[in-house]
C-alpha cells in the first residue's frame, strides 16, 4: 500500500510539473505574438514617413534652405551699397519709417513681419482715412517697385527663415478665409521673393490664374525650376513687365472664389 501510495504522488507531482511547464509555455508564446504585432505597425509608420519625405523631394528637404542663406547672404553683400542709397532715397522722398513692415501668412499660414523700402505716401483724405494706393504712389515709388529695388529688405526675411528666393508670394492675411482647399496649399511651402506666378503675368494675371499657379509650383519644386524662374525674374524686372494690372496702381483686392 505504501509503494502504490508513493507511485501516485510521483505521477501527481509529475502531472503537476507537465501543467506548470505548459503555461509557461503559453505565457511565453502569447508574449512573443504581442511583440510580433507591434513590430510591423512600428515600421508601416517608419516607412509611411520615408514616403512623406520621398514626395517632397531632396532638394525641397535637405538644399533649398541651405542655399536660401547663402544666396540672400551674398545679395547683401553685393547690393548692401544700393539699399543704402535706396534707403537715403526714401528718407528725403517720403519721409519716416523708410522701412515698411506688414503682417504676412508665411510657411503653414503662420504670420510673419513683412519688410519691404516704403513706396507709399501717407496721405489722407478728410476723414483721416489714406487715400488710394494710385494717388499715394508717386513717380519716386512707381520707380522703386518697376525695379523690384522696393523688395531688398525681404533678404532678411530670408535669413531669419520666413521666406525662400523662389516660392508663392506671401499675399495679405485677409484673404487667408477666402481660398477654397486646393488654394490652401500655396502656403505648404515658404513665401517667395519671386515665384512661378510672377514669371507667368505678375500682377496682370487673374487671381484664380495666379494662385493656380502657386499650387502648381508647390507640387512641382526642383533646382532646376527655381533657377529657371530666377532667371525669368530677372529678365522681367529689367524690362518692368506686369507691374501693374489693368485696373489698379499694383493688383486688384482679392473677392474670393466667385
Amino acid at each position: 500500500m505504501v509503494k502504490q501510495e508513493q507511485k501516485n504522488k510521483i505521477i501527481q507531482d509529475a502531472i503537476s510539473q507537465n501543467k506548470m511547464k505548459n503555461n509557461i509555455k503559453k505565457n511565453t508564446s502569447s508574449k512573443k505574438k504581442q511583440h510580433y504585432i507591434r513590430i510591423p505597425l512600428k515600421s508601416n509608420q517608419q516607412r509611411g514617413n520615408h514616403r512623406k519625405k520621398e514626395h517632397h523631394g531632396i532638394y525641397e528637404i535637405y538644399i533649398k534652405r541651405p542655399l536660401d542663406v547663402i544666396c540672400a547672404l551674398s545679395a547683401l553683400f553685393l547690393l548692401s551699397p544700393v539699399m543704402l542709397v535706396v534707403a537715403v532715397l526714401v528718407k528725403i522722398k517720403l519721409g519716416s519709417p523708410i522701412i515698411f513692415t506688414q503682417e504676412r501668412p508665411g510657411l503653414n499660414e503662420k504670420i510673419f513681419k513683412l519688410y519691404k523700402f516704403r513706396s507709399m505716401s501717407d496721405q489722407k483724405d478728410k476723414n483721416g482715412n489714406p487715400l488710394p494706393d494710385e494717388k499715394r504712389l508717386g513717380s519716386f515709388g512707381k520707380s522703386l517697385r518697376a525695379t523690384s529695388l522696393d523688395e531688398l529688405p525681404e533678404l532678411f526675411n530670408i535669413l531669419k527663415g520666413d521666406m525662400s528666393i523662389v516660392g508663392p508670394r506671401p499675399l495679405l492675411v485677409r484673404y487667408l478665409p477666402l481660398y477654397n482647399k486646393r488654394q490652401h496649399k500655396r502656403h505648404k511651402v515658404r513665401p517667395g521673393l519671386t515665384g512661378y506666378a510672377q514669371v507667368h503675368g505678375r500682377n496682370q494675371s487673374l487671381w484664380k490664374e495666379r494662385l493656380e499657379q502657386d499650387v502648381w509650383y508647390v507640387e512641382h519644386i526642383s533646382f532646376w525650376g527655381d533657377l529657371k524662374i530666377l532667371l525669368s525674374t530677372i529678365k522681367i524686372v529689367a524690362k518692368r513687365k506686369g507691374i501693374s494690372s489693368e485696373t489698379c496702381a499694383t493688383m486688384e483686392e482679392f473677392q474670393g472664389n466667385l
